[in-house]
């Protein structure tokens, strides 16, 4: 499995995800059932609860999607070792991309680190490697994604839950359904939230009344310092091997060698040192920080 399926793997189970009742056993093979589990599925959502203008707004027209179900049985065994996998996705220039974007926004860095305890390095760290500052957030549509998982029988009461919190997101008015788009397993937004963890964490930082993680910088930084916090970081603390902190990050992703690139990458934008080499990708390495990794 690679580092993001990892992710979501683990996402579940720390999230506590329910099945819906009415689907607990509900799934199906191929796109033959789809529009049937498709009928049933908005009964139940609606029976938990979510309008039927949210349901409607969300689920017309979407069908079933084996482009999906191709990408998740191709998933490959993630097996780079740290070095090789922070030379593939870490350059100097993302590196000092984050360093400046901290230094141009000096007010907004600290109010999120007062309210939430991670310092600005590590939240930037993070929305640089997932997704090179929004700039790779992902184009697929998230619902015919988390609908067609849902309906598959490999992980459907997992995917199930995260259907019914996008509907939810949907519902809250924080994103229409057509702004909904990212990752192929439904990941959406700058640092790639499944939907339950943007129910349970994301935050309206900007003050505009939304929960915006694909248009607002404010809201995707805060919402990864609130989904930090809220797996118990320690302001002030060192995110070093070893350290509370370090375990925390393991609760973004459990793959070690993206846990250390957080962490290296981390430290050198708080060291305040511009990188030099532009884009390249050797250069201001993983093994000259001073983390011993």
């Amino acid at each position: 499995m690679n580092f993001r399926g990892l992710r979501i793997a683990f996402l579940g189970l720390a999230l506590g995800l329910p099945a819906l009742p009415a689907l607990a056993a509900d799934c199906g093979s191929g796109p033959g059932g789809f529009p049937a589990w498709m009928a049933r599925f908005k009964k139940a959502a609606a029976a938990e609860g979510i309008s039927q203008q949210a349901i409607d707004s969300a689920l017309s027209g979407v069908g079933y999607s084996s482009r999906v179900i191709s990408l998740d049985r191709n998933q490959h065994s993630f097996k780079l070792s740290f070095e090789a996998f922070y030379a593939r996705r870490v350059s100097n220039s993302m590196i000092n991309q984050g360093r400046n974007w901290i230094s141009s926004n000096p007010s907004l860095a600290a109010r999120i680190e007062k309210q939430f305890g991670v310092p600005a390095a590590v939240v930037v760290s993070i929305w640089g490697l997932e997704t090179n500052y929004g700039a790779n957030s992902g184009s697929m549509p998230i619902f015919p994604s988390l609908a067609t998982l849902a309906y598959d029988c490999r992980r459907s009461d997992f995917f199930r839950g995260h259907l019914l919190s996008a509907l939810r997101i949907v519902e809250r008015g924080d994103m229409r359904p057509s702004q909904m788009h990212g990752a192929w397993a439904g990941e959406i937004g700058q640092t790639q939230f499944m939907a339950t963890a943007y129910e349970k964490y994301a935050v309206d930082f900007d003050g505009n009344g939304r929960r915006d993680l694909i248009n607002s910088d404010a809201d995707v930084l805060a919402s990864t310092a609130s989904y930090l916090k809220g797996y118990g970081w320690q302001a002030g603390g060192s995110w070093k091997p070893g350290s509370h902190n370090w375990q925390v990050l393991h609760e973004w992703n459990k793959a070690e060698v993206y846990v250390k690139t957080i962490a290296v990458m981390a430290e050198k934008m708080a060291s305040g040192k511009a990188i030099g080499g532009g884009s390249g990708r050797s250069a201001g390495s993983a093994r000259s920080s001073s983390l011993d990794l």
